[in-house]
């Protein structure tokens, strides 16, 4: 039987520690997120279905009704928008910036059950809850058996 033996180490793992320490205290004093990262954002959602309609809810907190585009396009519900960074004063010195800004996109296909003529949507305290209730058509019938 041939059998291998592997050296114990007991530093092993410490780079992968002292790389995230270091990766800490450099995020700690940058004044900006990496450019890779700053326009990169998806709302979350939520897709909810009953027996009448489906139902999507998007968090969009900080964003005002007027900064939110919606739409449905060839059975595509598409939801759009800016989050634009406002700088209160053009004295103050940020040390860190976490919150994301920039333009957002989310497109969600849509079954043919929906029928997109009675879409609805409402916004409140960053919350859009867009309903989108079924087609008549689609809706489960009970079918009556005779003998």
């Amino acid at each position: 039987m041939d059998s291998k033996m592997t050296r114990f180490d007991p530093f092993a793992g410490m780079t992968r520690w002292g790389d995230t320490l270091d990766q800490f205290f450099s995020d700690f004093w940058t004044k900006e997120q990496p450019a890779a990262t700053r326009n990169l954002l998806s709302p979350a959602i939520d897709v909810a279905e009953d027996k009448g309609a489906l139902t999507v809810t998007a968090e969009l907190p900080g964003l005002e009704k007027s900064d939110i585009h919606l739409e449905v396009k060839d059975g595509v519900l598409v939801l759009r928008g800016e989050k634009k960074f406002e700088e209160e004063s053009k004295d103050k010195n940020f040390h860190r910036i976490e919150r994301r800004y920039g333009s957002f996109y989310r497109a969600l296909a849509l079954p043919d059950t929906v029928d997109t003529a009675k879409v609805e949507a409402a916004f409140k305290n960053g919350v859009l809850k867009v309903r989108m209730p079924k087609r008549e058509e689609s809706k489960p019938k009970p079918i009556q058996i005779h003998e």
